[in-house]
Protein backbone atom coordinates (compact mmCIF):
# COMPACT_ATOMS: atom_id res chain seq x y z
CA UNK A 1 0.00 0.00 0.00
CA UNK A 2 0.95 3.64 -0.45
CA UNK A 3 0.00 5.56 2.70
CA UNK A 4 0.00 9.35 3.06
CA UNK A 5 0.21 10.70 6.62
CA UNK A 6 -0.41 14.30 7.63
CA UNK A 7 0.31 15.79 11.05
CA UNK A 8 -0.90 19.14 12.32
CA UNK A 9 0.43 19.12 15.89
CA UNK A 10 3.66 17.95 17.58
CA UNK A 11 1.79 15.25 19.53
CA UNK A 12 0.83 13.63 16.23
CA UNK A 13 4.51 13.09 15.40
CA UNK A 14 4.68 10.85 18.45
CA UNK A 15 1.30 9.29 17.67
CA UNK A 16 2.22 8.09 14.18
CA UNK A 17 5.99 7.54 14.37
CA UNK A 18 5.90 3.91 15.53
CA UNK A 19 3.02 2.88 13.27
CA UNK A 20 4.68 4.43 10.23
CA UNK A 21 7.94 2.63 10.95
CA UNK A 22 6.19 -0.73 11.39
CA UNK A 23 4.17 -0.27 8.19
CA UNK A 24 7.34 0.57 6.25
CA UNK A 25 9.10 -2.48 7.67
CA UNK A 26 6.19 -4.58 6.43
CA UNK A 27 6.76 -3.33 2.89
CA UNK A 28 4.28 -0.46 2.64
CA UNK A 29 5.37 2.89 1.19
CA UNK A 30 4.66 5.78 3.57
CA UNK A 31 4.95 9.51 3.05
CA UNK A 32 4.77 12.09 5.84
CA UNK A 33 3.48 15.62 5.34
CA UNK A 34 3.43 18.19 8.12
CA UNK A 35 1.86 21.46 9.13
CA UNK A 36 4.56 23.37 11.01
CA UNK A 37 3.39 24.06 14.57
CA UNK A 38 5.68 24.68 17.57
CA UNK A 39 8.27 21.87 17.65
CA UNK A 40 6.65 19.49 15.15
CA UNK A 41 9.43 19.80 12.56
CA UNK A 42 12.12 19.58 15.25
CA UNK A 43 10.62 16.28 16.42
CA UNK A 44 10.40 14.89 12.89
CA UNK A 45 14.06 15.73 12.37
CA UNK A 46 15.02 14.21 15.73
CA UNK A 47 13.32 10.93 14.82
CA UNK A 48 14.82 10.88 11.33
CA UNK A 49 11.44 11.02 9.59
CA UNK A 50 11.49 12.54 6.12
CA UNK A 51 8.63 14.94 5.46
CA UNK A 52 7.20 17.64 3.23
CA UNK A 53 6.01 20.88 4.85
CA UNK A 54 2.59 21.82 3.54
CA UNK A 55 1.88 24.88 5.68
CA UNK A 56 2.06 26.40 9.15
CA UNK A 57 -0.24 26.99 12.10
CA UNK A 58 -1.91 30.42 12.14
CA UNK A 59 -3.34 32.40 15.11
CA UNK A 60 -6.53 34.01 13.76
CA UNK A 61 -9.68 32.51 12.26
CA UNK A 62 -9.14 34.39 8.99
CA UNK A 63 -5.51 33.34 8.64
CA UNK A 64 -6.43 29.75 9.54
CA UNK A 65 -9.02 29.74 6.77
CA UNK A 66 -6.68 31.04 4.09
CA UNK A 67 -3.91 28.70 5.26
CA UNK A 68 -6.29 25.72 5.05
CA UNK A 69 -6.75 26.39 1.33
CA UNK A 70 -2.99 26.68 0.79
CA UNK A 71 -2.33 23.46 2.70
CA UNK A 72 -4.92 21.52 0.77
CA UNK A 73 -3.53 22.80 -2.53
CA UNK A 74 -0.06 21.55 -1.58
CA UNK A 75 -1.42 18.23 -0.35
CA UNK A 76 -3.28 17.77 -3.62
CA UNK A 77 -0.08 18.30 -5.62
CA UNK A 78 1.78 15.82 -3.42
CA UNK A 79 -1.03 13.28 -3.74
CA UNK A 80 -1.01 13.53 -7.53
CA UNK A 81 2.67 12.62 -7.50
CA UNK A 82 2.68 10.10 -4.64
CA UNK A 83 -0.60 8.41 -5.66
CA UNK A 84 -1.65 7.17 -2.18
CA UNK A 85 -4.04 4.29 -1.63
CA UNK A 86 -5.12 5.61 1.75
CA UNK A 87 -4.81 8.83 3.79
CA UNK A 88 -4.21 9.02 7.54
CA UNK A 89 -4.39 12.03 9.86
CA UNK A 90 -4.65 13.07 13.48
CA UNK A 91 -6.95 15.24 15.58
CA UNK A 92 -9.07 17.69 13.59
CA UNK A 93 -7.35 16.87 10.31
CA UNK A 94 -9.80 18.38 7.84
CA UNK A 95 -7.00 18.57 5.27
CA UNK A 96 -6.77 14.80 4.90
CA UNK A 97 -10.55 14.39 4.96
CA UNK A 98 -11.00 16.96 2.19
CA UNK A 99 -8.13 15.53 0.16
CA UNK A 100 -9.68 12.08 0.33
CA UNK A 101 -12.86 13.39 -1.26
CA UNK A 102 -10.90 15.24 -3.95
CA UNK A 103 -8.84 12.23 -5.03
CA UNK A 104 -11.51 9.63 -4.18
CA UNK A 105 -9.38 7.73 -1.68
CA UNK A 106 -10.35 6.66 1.88
CA UNK A 107 -9.30 8.91 4.73
CA UNK A 108 -8.83 7.63 8.29
CA UNK A 109 -8.54 10.20 11.06
CA UNK A 110 -7.83 9.61 14.74
CA UNK A 111 -9.54 12.10 17.06
CA UNK A 112 -9.95 12.42 20.84
CA UNK A 113 -11.14 16.02 21.24
CA UNK A 114 -14.90 16.27 21.71
CA UNK A 115 -15.07 20.03 22.22
CA UNK A 116 -13.28 20.85 18.94
CA UNK A 117 -16.57 21.79 17.29
CA UNK A 118 -15.15 23.78 14.39
CA UNK A 119 -12.64 21.05 13.51
CA UNK A 120 -15.34 18.39 13.65
CA UNK A 121 -17.64 20.51 11.51
CA UNK A 122 -14.92 20.83 8.86
CA UNK A 123 -13.66 17.25 9.09
CA UNK A 124 -16.40 14.78 9.99
CA UNK A 125 -18.64 15.06 6.91
CA UNK A 126 -15.67 14.35 4.61
CA UNK A 127 -13.66 11.72 6.54
CA UNK A 128 -14.22 8.09 5.62
CA UNK A 129 -13.52 6.75 9.13
CA UNK A 130 -13.06 8.51 12.47
CA UNK A 131 -11.27 6.43 15.11
CA UNK A 132 -11.73 7.55 18.71
CA UNK A 133 -10.89 6.20 22.16
CA UNK A 134 -13.65 4.17 23.82
CA UNK A 135 -13.92 6.97 26.43
CA UNK A 136 -14.90 9.51 23.73
CA UNK A 137 -18.27 10.90 24.81
CA UNK A 138 -19.67 12.00 21.43
CA UNK A 139 -21.50 9.75 18.99
CA UNK A 140 -20.11 10.51 15.52
CA UNK A 141 -22.36 8.07 13.70
CA UNK A 142 -21.60 5.16 11.38
CA UNK A 143 -18.12 6.44 10.51
CA UNK A 144 -16.92 6.17 14.10
CA UNK A 145 -14.75 3.30 15.33
CA UNK A 146 -13.87 3.06 19.02
CA UNK A 147 -10.69 1.47 20.37
CA UNK A 148 -9.92 0.79 24.02
CA UNK A 149 -6.97 3.09 24.55
CA UNK A 150 -5.72 6.66 24.44
CA UNK A 151 -3.78 8.47 21.74
CA UNK A 152 -0.80 8.84 24.04
CA UNK A 153 -0.52 5.05 24.48
CA UNK A 154 0.59 4.86 20.84
CA UNK A 155 4.01 6.07 21.97
CA UNK A 156 4.08 5.68 25.77
CA UNK A 157 3.03 2.03 25.94
CA UNK A 158 5.87 -0.08 27.42
CA UNK A 159 6.14 -1.88 24.08
CA UNK A 160 7.67 1.30 22.65
CA UNK A 161 8.80 3.59 25.46
CA UNK A 162 11.79 3.08 27.73
CA UNK A 163 12.73 6.07 29.93
CA UNK A 164 16.28 7.33 29.57
CA UNK A 165 17.68 8.64 32.88
CA UNK A 166 20.38 10.59 31.02
CA UNK A 167 17.96 13.53 30.83
CA UNK A 168 18.31 13.95 34.59
CA UNK A 169 22.04 14.47 34.30
CA UNK A 170 21.42 17.16 31.68
CA UNK A 171 19.50 19.11 34.34
CA UNK A 172 21.77 18.41 37.30
CA UNK A 173 19.40 15.86 38.82
CA UNK A 174 19.61 12.26 39.89
CA UNK A 175 16.92 9.60 40.24
CA UNK A 176 14.77 10.25 43.30
CA UNK A 177 15.34 14.01 43.35
CA UNK A 178 11.99 15.81 43.74
CA UNK A 179 11.04 18.07 40.83
CA UNK A 180 7.87 19.46 39.32
CA UNK A 181 7.04 20.15 35.69
CA UNK A 182 4.67 23.01 34.81
CA UNK A 183 3.01 23.12 31.39
CA UNK A 184 1.61 26.31 29.86
CA UNK A 185 -0.23 26.50 26.54
CA UNK A 186 -0.99 29.29 24.07
CA UNK A 187 -4.80 28.89 24.01
CA UNK A 188 -4.86 29.84 20.31
CA UNK A 189 -6.37 26.62 18.93
CA UNK A 190 -9.90 26.94 17.56
CA UNK A 191 -11.26 24.65 20.25
CA UNK A 192 -9.56 26.69 23.01
CA UNK A 193 -11.35 29.94 22.15
CA UNK A 194 -12.96 31.45 25.25
CA UNK A 195 -11.28 29.04 27.67
CA UNK A 196 -8.53 29.55 30.21
CA UNK A 197 -6.16 27.69 32.49
CA UNK A 198 -3.80 28.75 35.29
CA UNK A 199 -4.64 32.16 36.72
CA UNK A 200 -1.46 33.06 38.65
CA UNK A 201 1.53 31.33 37.09
CA UNK A 202 4.15 33.18 39.14
CA UNK A 203 2.53 32.26 42.47
CA UNK A 204 2.16 28.64 41.37
CA UNK A 205 5.83 28.30 40.44
CA UNK A 206 7.07 30.07 43.57
CA UNK A 207 4.97 27.94 45.91
CA UNK A 208 5.87 24.64 44.25
CA UNK A 209 9.58 25.49 44.36
CA UNK A 210 9.44 24.90 48.12
CA UNK A 211 9.02 21.16 47.41
CA UNK A 212 11.53 20.61 44.61
CA UNK A 213 13.02 22.08 41.47
CA UNK A 214 10.49 23.57 39.08
CA UNK A 215 10.75 23.35 35.29
CA UNK A 216 8.38 25.10 32.90
CA UNK A 217 7.62 23.90 29.40
CA UNK A 218 5.55 26.45 27.54
CA UNK A 219 4.05 27.12 24.11
CA UNK A 220 4.33 30.86 24.81
CA UNK A 221 7.07 33.18 25.99
CA UNK A 222 7.60 33.52 29.73
CA UNK A 223 7.51 36.70 31.78
CA UNK A 224 10.87 37.67 33.36
CA UNK A 225 9.84 36.32 36.78
CA UNK A 226 9.40 32.83 35.29
CA UNK A 227 12.32 32.76 32.90
CA UNK A 228 14.58 31.08 35.47
CA UNK A 229 12.29 28.04 35.46
CA UNK A 230 12.35 27.54 31.69
CA UNK A 231 13.04 23.95 30.71
CA UNK A 232 16.06 23.70 28.45
CA UNK A 233 16.16 20.24 26.93
CA UNK A 234 15.52 18.88 23.46
CA UNK A 235 11.76 18.38 22.99
CA UNK A 236 12.13 14.66 22.23
CA UNK A 237 13.46 14.18 25.79
CA UNK A 238 10.34 15.55 27.50
CA UNK A 239 8.72 12.14 28.03
CA UNK A 240 11.85 10.85 29.75
CA UNK A 241 11.68 13.81 32.11
CA UNK A 242 7.95 13.36 32.72
CA UNK A 243 8.57 9.76 33.72
CA UNK A 244 10.98 10.77 36.50
CA UNK A 245 9.08 13.87 37.65
CA UNK A 246 7.44 13.96 41.07
CA UNK A 247 4.43 15.87 39.76
CA UNK A 248 3.18 17.49 36.58
CA UNK A 249 0.75 20.38 36.84
CA UNK A 250 -0.50 22.59 34.06
CA UNK A 251 -3.05 23.58 31.46
CA UNK A 252 -1.82 21.38 28.62
CA UNK A 253 -4.14 18.43 27.98
CA UNK A 254 -1.69 16.22 26.11
CA UNK A 255 1.14 16.62 28.63
CA UNK A 256 -1.27 15.87 31.50
CA UNK A 257 -2.34 12.58 29.89
CA UNK A 258 1.26 11.72 29.03
CA UNK A 259 2.28 12.20 32.66
CA UNK A 260 -0.56 10.02 33.91
CA UNK A 261 0.30 7.21 31.50
CA UNK A 262 3.92 7.36 32.65
CA UNK A 263 2.89 6.94 36.28
CA UNK A 264 3.51 10.55 37.27
CA UNK A 265 0.75 12.38 39.20
CA UNK A 266 -0.93 14.91 36.93
CA UNK A 267 -3.02 17.93 37.88
CA UNK A 268 -4.89 19.52 34.97
CA UNK A 269 -6.12 23.11 35.34
CA UNK A 270 -8.59 24.23 32.71
CA UNK A 271 -12.08 25.56 32.13
CA UNK A 272 -12.42 22.63 29.70
CA UNK A 273 -12.76 20.01 32.41
CA UNK A 274 -15.81 17.84 31.98
CA UNK A 275 -15.75 18.12 28.18
CA UNK A 276 -13.25 15.35 27.36
CA UNK A 277 -14.01 11.69 27.97
CA UNK A 278 -10.39 10.61 28.38
CA UNK A 279 -9.92 13.04 31.29
CA UNK A 280 -13.15 11.92 32.93
CA UNK A 281 -12.10 8.27 32.70
CA UNK A 282 -8.52 8.89 33.81
CA UNK A 283 -9.79 10.67 36.93
CA UNK A 284 -12.89 8.67 37.86
CA UNK A 285 -11.83 5.16 36.86
CA UNK A 286 -8.07 5.22 37.33
CA UNK A 287 -7.35 8.19 39.61
CA UNK A 288 -4.34 9.18 37.51
CA UNK A 289 -5.37 12.76 36.68
CA UNK A 290 -6.89 15.33 39.02
CA UNK A 291 -8.95 17.95 37.16
CA UNK A 292 -9.52 21.50 38.40
CA UNK A 293 -10.87 24.75 37.00
CA UNK A 294 -9.76 26.62 40.13
CA UNK A 295 -6.02 27.35 40.31
CA UNK A 296 -6.04 27.88 44.08
CA UNK A 297 -7.64 24.50 44.77
CA UNK A 298 -5.24 22.88 42.33
CA UNK A 299 -2.24 24.36 44.13
CA UNK A 300 -3.57 23.19 47.50
CA UNK A 301 -3.92 19.66 46.09
CA UNK A 302 -0.43 19.79 44.61
CA UNK A 303 1.07 20.70 47.98
CA UNK A 304 -0.87 17.88 49.62
CA UNK A 305 0.42 15.35 47.09
CA UNK A 306 4.02 16.54 47.33
CA UNK A 307 3.98 15.88 51.07
CA UNK A 308 3.15 12.19 50.47
CA UNK A 309 6.38 10.11 50.46
CA UNK A 310 4.66 7.18 48.70
CA UNK A 311 3.18 9.30 45.93
CA UNK A 312 5.04 7.90 42.93
CA UNK A 313 4.66 4.27 44.00
CA UNK A 314 0.91 4.74 44.36
CA UNK A 315 0.64 6.28 40.88
CA UNK A 316 2.73 3.51 39.33
CA UNK A 317 0.32 0.91 40.68
CA UNK A 318 -2.64 2.77 39.23
CA UNK A 319 -0.85 3.13 35.91
CA UNK A 320 -0.15 -0.63 35.84
CA UNK A 321 -3.86 -1.30 36.34
CA UNK A 322 -4.66 0.91 33.36
CA UNK A 323 -2.14 -0.91 31.17
CA UNK A 324 -3.84 -4.21 31.99
CA UNK A 325 -7.13 -2.80 30.68
CA UNK A 326 -5.95 -1.02 27.52
CA UNK A 327 -4.71 -2.19 24.13
CA UNK A 328 -1.50 -1.41 22.26
CA UNK A 329 -2.74 1.58 20.25
CA UNK A 330 0.10 1.51 17.72
CA UNK A 331 -0.68 -2.13 16.97
CA UNK A 332 -4.31 -1.10 16.45
CA UNK A 333 -3.33 1.68 14.03
CA UNK A 334 -1.18 -0.71 11.99
CA UNK A 335 -3.85 -3.42 11.91
CA UNK A 336 -6.66 -1.03 11.03
CA UNK A 337 -4.82 0.82 8.25
CA UNK A 338 -3.16 -2.25 6.76
CA UNK A 339 -6.39 -4.25 6.63
CA UNK A 340 -8.79 -1.47 5.65
CA UNK A 341 -11.65 -1.77 4.59
CA UNK A 342 -11.95 -5.28 6.06
CA UNK A 343 -10.78 -3.97 9.46
CA UNK A 344 -13.65 -1.49 9.50
CA UNK A 345 -16.18 -4.22 8.75
CA UNK A 346 -14.65 -6.56 11.33
CA UNK A 347 -14.71 -4.09 14.20
CA UNK A 348 -18.22 -2.94 13.32
CA UNK A 349 -19.43 -6.54 13.45
CA UNK A 350 -17.47 -7.39 16.60
CA UNK A 351 -16.10 -4.53 18.73
CA UNK A 352 -14.13 -7.05 20.80
CA UNK A 353 -12.03 -8.07 17.79
CA UNK A 354 -9.32 -5.72 19.10
CA UNK A 355 -8.89 -8.02 22.11
CA UNK A 356 -9.23 -11.30 20.20
CA UNK A 357 -6.44 -10.24 17.88
CA UNK A 358 -4.32 -9.49 20.99
CA UNK A 359 -3.60 -5.98 19.76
Amino acid sequence: MRILFNIGHPAQVHFFKNAMKILENKGHVCKMTAVSKEVSLVLLDAYGIKYDVVGSAKPSFFSKGTELLKIERKLYKIARSFKPDILVGGVGNAYIAHLGKMIRKPSIVFDDTEHAKIEHMLMDPFATVICTPSSFTNDLGKKQVRYNGYHELAYLHPNYFRPNPAVLKDLGLKEGDPFIILRFVSWDADHDFGHHGIENKIKLANELEKYGKVFITSEIGLVPELEKYKLKIAPEKLHDLLYYATLCIGEGATVAVESALLGTPAIYISSLIGTMGNFIELEEKYGLILNYNDSTKALDKAVELLQNPGLKENWKRKRDKLLEDKIDVTAFIVWFVENYPNSFKMIKEDKDIQYKLKI
